[in-house]
């Protein structure tokens, strides 16, 4: 299915299909595992909380003590396959597990804004989507495969480990399409400034929290209101089919003002979090807010990377600032949020701090106005 791709575009899609494919392992199944293993929601919160807060931890580190190099995205991909065999034994004690957590956030959190970079300086935004479609495309098979064979504890671990290990290969292979050029004021770092955008940063800070909470609690929540883990992969799914579809036509719409693009997608997350609110019972209102994940994802992150992108001049460091205080810092705290807020009211809240995103979005386009 990649025989039409060039070397590079074949490379990039490689690796968006297997480490989407490891994120849908540790997604979906991994929460399912731990409640196998006896943990309850609250530590099941804190351990999903830690991945994330090292990546928001990451980008501080990278911009006053390390560069991020070839040698170093190396050392990141052999540690995530690493920490993810790690699992294999720190998974009965939570203490130890959640250290090992810590590791394999860390490690991710530098993997993915280095490949970032590369594809949005060598693909046009049309061609960015069809290539990030494959890293949709992994993530639902895993999420179809594993849902029909609903595997034990341990082997959704073993699984993980496979999928990481498929990342550091094709991983690898990235390093040779590298075009990164340094110049000066890239790597003036002291220029990188967030506070002169502190609203659209906490905008999507506060968008991310409530994902946390989704991406943590929704195989959770479903299953908690008598949906089985096969139906609960096949809404899974369907959202990322949704996404697929988005990423491969949403080109022409990445030309238009992807301030606004953002505003709307952050109003339809609105909407998407009260369905489930409202409607927890309901199969159909609940495959319905997932198709949703066209817009509040796919059009989403991809409008938020490029618009990110046109921000700053340092774009690896950019990226890594996205990608820590959005899924980083928000879904860390999203993740811990939701292990207390766990109930009737969880997708409630999530709709509230959602509207607060898209009301600091407004107070951004405001302020970048004035200054221009």
């Amino acid at each position: 299915m990649f025989k039409s791709l060039s070397p590079i575009h074949l490379v990039l899609s490689l690796f968006y299909f297997a480490y989407f494919s490891l994120v849908g392992v540790y997604v979906i199944f991994m929460p399912l595992a731990l409640e196998g293993f006896g943990y309850d929601k609250i530590e099941t919160g804190i351990i999903y909380a830690a991945a994330p807060f090292m990546r928001f931890l990451l980008p501080f580190i990278f911009k006053y003590y390390i560069e991020l190099t070839h040698k170093i995205y190396i050392l990141a991909l052999f540690m995530t396959f690493l920490s993810s065999l790690i699992f294999t034994v720190s998974v009965h004690s939570f203490y130890s597990h959640l250290i090992a957590n810590l590791l394999f956030g860390a490690s991710m959190g530098v993997t993915l804004p280095f490949v970032e970079t590369i594809s949005l300086q060598l693909l046009s935004k049309k061609l960015y989507g069809k290539i990030r479609m494959w890293g949709s495309i992994g993530f639902i098979m895993i999420s179809l495969s594993l849902g029909q064979l609903e595997p034990r504890p341990m082997s959704t671990i073993y699984i993980l480990v496979l999928t990481t290990f498929s990342t550091l290969i094709v991983g690898y292979f990235v390093l040779k399409y590298d075009q990164h050029q340094k110049s000066k004021i890239e790597n003036d770092d002291a220029n990188f400034s967030l506070k002169r955008y502190w609203a659209f940063w906490t905008s999507i800070f506060l968008m991310q929290v409530a994902f946390g909470g989704f991406y943590t609690f929704f195989s959770l929540y479903e299953g908690d209101h008598g949906v089985n883990q096969q139906f609960i992969s096949y809404l899974w799914s369907f959202a990322v089919i949704c996404e697929i579809v988005m990423l491969y036509f949403q080109g022409p719409l990445l030309e238009k003002n992807l301030l606004t693009i953002l505003k709307v997608a952050t109003l339809f997350t609105v909407g998407r979090w009260l369905l489930l609110y409202a409607f927890p019972d309901s199969l159909g209102m609940t495959f319905f807010s997932q198709s949703i994940h066209a817009i509040s994802f796919a059009l989403y992150h991809t409008a938020s990377i490029t618009y990110v992108f046109t921000l700053y001049t340092q774009k690896r460091l950019a990226q890594q600032f996205y990608l820590g205080i959005s899924f980083g810092l928000g879904g860390s705290v999203g993740s811990y949020l939701g292990g207390y807020i766990y109930g009737d009211n969880l997708f409630l809240i999530e709709a509230l701090l959602t509207l607060g995103a898209f009301i600091m979005l407004f107070v951004h386009d405001r302020r970048k106005r004035a200054h221009t």
